[in-house]
């Protein structure tokens, strides 16, 4: 076991602060990787507050990991000391179920194990996610990270990135389709940039007139101020997709009604409480309320290499960890373009 730097949440009611993380030592099959980057998912500040409703404390958040490598096991083929590489929302998975078999890791029948927040397949040993400086798991849920593109702004491909590149590749959104974004922020602001790049017309949805100018900059084709129930009546029935990216309580009834008929509305985002639907709002244009959870570790590693080919990365802004409670707060309030990442060379 190694000891190294963390920064955890000790309790629901407490603010994340300086912890001493132990490490297993990699065994024939694992790789170190050195933390250098780590993106803040919407999702730690859920956890940390045990809004979801099973927390497990002490926490070390974080699952948009990236760094260097800097052991392998005697068992490893895919990967050298020195190479670049990332992991995203999962460490381990039963790798036994028909959905594991088929690369579909994340929705794994006998319970995945997360970067943090969970525990290992032994289910007794807890995890811990990437604010912290050093990170071991097993090469299978490793991901090999390109050198061409900026290492901060490939972070968040891990969760924002996959989350919304996953659902557009199952629905197979492209050329001919009208795709809208409900939500411009970390999930909302991928999700424009894969849609615009698969060839889809793309529009933002937002209630929040000063995102007009932003959502043109990353490529939506239109925008569509959600707050003026005249915009909203002009595009009722447009669109063959939404993507919610909406992590706040919200009227889904609203955006059902701007779909074409057969279209998809699918949940990406993660609100709190329980949503109520109307089925006549599902039933009158056979429409569907889906819902995507990131990706299994083949697609995460084909959107990576996606990402390196077109030149696809997230927009960031850098921060020292010791600012995490000053980012999560700007968050809240849409404050933020589009997301934040430690360094982690300030732990």
């Amino acid at each position: 076991m190694t000891k190294i730097k963390a920064f955890a949440a000790q309790d629901a009611e407490s603010t994340l602060g300086p912890w001493n993380l132990e490490r297993r030592a990699p065994g024939p099959k694992d790789i170190q990787i050195e933390i250098l980057y780590c993106g803040v998912c919407h999702s730690d500040l859920h956890q940390i507050r045990n809004e979801w409703g099973n927390s497990i404390f002490p926490m070390v958040p974080g699952h948009e990991i990236v760094g260097r490598i800097s052991k392998i096991g005697s068992e490893v083929k895919k990967f050298k000391v020195g190479e670049l590489a990332g992991v995203g929302c999962l460490v381990d998975s039963c790798r036994k179920c028909e959905n594991c078999k088929e690369g579909l890791e994340q929705y794994c029948l006998n319970g995945s194990s997360p970067t943090y927040n969970g525990l290992e397949q032994d289910k007794k040993t807890p995890t811990y996610g990437g604010y912290s400086k050093m990170i071991v798991a097993d090469q299978d849920f490793v991901l090999q990270i390109s050198d061409k593109l900026p290492l901060q702004n490939v972070a968040p491909l891990l969760c924002a990135g996959i989350t919304t590149y996953s659902p557009l590749r199952h629905w197979n959104v492209g050329k001919g389709h009208k795709l809208a974004v409900l939500g411009l922020g970390g999930l909302g602001h991928m999700a424009v940039k894969f849609g615009v790049s698969f060839g889809a017309e793309v529009s933002m949805l937002s209630s929040s007139p000063s995102k007009k100018d932003d959502a043109r900059k990353l490529g939506a084709h239109k925008f569509v101020l959600t707050s003026d129930p005249e915009q909203l009546k002009a595009v009722q029935g447009s669109f063959d997709f939404i993507i919610d990216t909406v992590s706040a309580p919200h009227d889904y009834n609203e955006y059902l009604g701007l779909l074409r008929t057969n279209g998809v509305l699918v949940c990406v985002g993660a609100p709190p409480a329980p949503a109520q639907i109307y089925a006549f709002n599902l039933i009158g244009g056979r429409k569907s309320i889906a819902g995507s959870l990131i990706g299994g570790l083949p697609e995460t590693q084909e959107m990576l290499n996606y990402c390196a080919d077109h030149k696809i990365v997230s927009d960031v802004e850098l921060i020292d960890i010791q600012d995490i409670h000053r980012a999560y707060d700007r968050m809240l309030k849409g404050d933020v373009k589009y997301r934040f990442v430690i360094d982690i060379a300030t732990l």
